[in-house]
């Protein structure tokens, strides 16, 4: 079997079987086809595309390339969720302490936040004392007594994928639809879950940008879930602008707060609830989505949920005290508030701004090594659909940077206006099933 052949095959359009797909990921992974090669076949990929066979077992490849994790010690059907990236999305924060009082075993491995989207481990990490590294006992005792832990990605998963990645990343390859559902799906995979309920974002702030391309990336990942023995499910959700009023860390720990005492922003309290409800389905708690949506509204109510997100911080070594007082959460020492200079109504957003902006107030990273300042963020006070008048204050600046000025003017640039009032926004799409 020779690689140059396997190139030619996929420009041509032609089906690549398992055991070439496997000969070409364990080739890459051990040094044995060289960039300039494998370029080439991801430029093919891109333009002929993969179908649902030839996807999943790319995925499988990934998988098989390194560690996985064995989740087997952990009672119950594993349930994971993941999001394709955006601004203010801190919905892990809220399903996690809902659906494991639903006694469904959520066993979660998340990342950092990287450019404009936040990472859900940095905004866990602006909670005192909170640890993110646990031992593989402590994860699963903590799963067995308590149905959730949220970990830092760990150990040699998928290293096909990030080394294939990384190129794709310098040849124009990454928005490729069989190479991004195989890169998401083979975490995911490796990650030990039964079952996965996928945010897929769609808009300004999203990486995919149409409806159309949110679909087929659903589709695919859904697709590669059914055919790897994983009950997957896809949520379509709007990422035009930024989730909830909050962008930062310790600003959406804030918020997450608020959902789960009942007082969130209706766009995350949906978007969170629908996915939440998700999990509890495909985890065998509830029959419907309908049924799990109202326990999670009583769960909510009665303050359950509250005492639910104090146990998963004191359990991974967090201040719980933080939980129930708010503000003793990092708090920045500027706060700039961003007035229109207009009248009208806002109607739409550059979401990917507004995060941008954040990342160059401190609460994001251009670099991976970049630190984070756990304090800065975006607090708005305008979205779409809101009347503004001259002088009102879009948005607030929280900072502890001496230079704020590319950040303001970023973050203006991100408001769009216009004399009559928008439709109102569609927070959910579709289900992908």
């Amino acid at each position: 079997m020779r690689i140059v052949d396997l190139i030619n095959k996929k420009k041509y359009g032609e089906k690549l079987t398992k055991e070439e797909i496997d000969f070409i990921v364990l080739g890459y992974t051990k040094g044995e086809v060289p960039d300039y090669q494998m370029s080439a076949l991801l430029m093919a990929i891109y333009f002929q595309g993969m179908d649902k066979e030839e996807t999943s077992n790319l995925t499988d490849a990934f998988v098989r390339s390194g560690d996985t994790v064995d989740l087997s010690a952990i009672e119950g059907i594993k349930v994971d969720k993941h999001s394709t990236g955006g601004v203010g999305d801190k919905i892990s924060l809220i399903v996690t302490p809902l659906v494991a009082s639903c006694g469904i075993p959520v066993a979660k491995m998340s990342g950092r936040g990287l450019g404009h989207t936040g990472g859900t481990v940095d905004k866990l990490e602006s909670i005192e004392g909170f640890k993110i590294e646990l031992t593989s006992e402590e994860f699963v005792q903590n799963v067995n007594a308590h149905k959730m832990a949220i970990v830092g990605q760990s150990g040699d998963l998928t290293p096909a994928d990030k080394k294939i990645y990384a190129l794709r990343d310098v040849t124009g390859t990454i928005d490729s639809i069989p190479l991004i559902a195989s890169s998401i799906m083979s975490k995911k995979i490796a990650s030990g879950a039964d079952a996965i309920v996928l945010d897929v974002k769609v808009g300004s702030g999203a990486f995919m940008k149409s409806l159309e391309d949110a679909r087929m990336l659903a589709r695919t990942m859904v697709d590669i879930g059914s055919h790897l023995g994983r009950k997957t499910v896809a949520v379509i959700t709007n990422m035009d602008q930024p989730l909830g009023h909050e962008v930062g860390n310790a600003n959406e720990i804030r918020e997450a707060i608020e959902v789960l005492k009942g007082n969130g922003a209706e766009d995350e309290t949906e978007v969170a609830m629908t996915i939440a409800s998700y999990m509890a389905v495909l985890g065998g708690a509830y029959k419907t989505v309908d049924e799990a949506h109202t326990f999670f509204d009583k769960l909510i109510q009665s303050g359950e949920a509250i005492e639910k997100l104090k146990t998963f911080v004191e359990i991974q070594g967090g201040n719980p005290d933080m939980i129930e007082h708010p503000e003793k959460l990092p708090v920045a020492s500027k706060h700039i508030e961003v007035k229109a200079d207009l009248e009208g109504y806002v109607s739409g957003f550059d979401a990917e701004k507004v995060g941008i902006s954040a990342m160059m107030l401190g609460a994001g990273r251009q670099k991976k090594e970049d630190p984070i300042d756990y304090a800065a963020g975006i607090s708005l006070k305008k979205k779409i659909g809101d009347h503004v008048n001259l002088g009102d204050v879009l948005c607030v600046l929280h900072t502890n940077a001496a230079e704020t000025f590319e950040a303001e003017k970023m973050v203006r640039a991100a408001f769009a206006f216009s004399a009559k009032k928008p439709e109102p926004v569609k927070y959910i799409y579709e289900i992908v099933e």
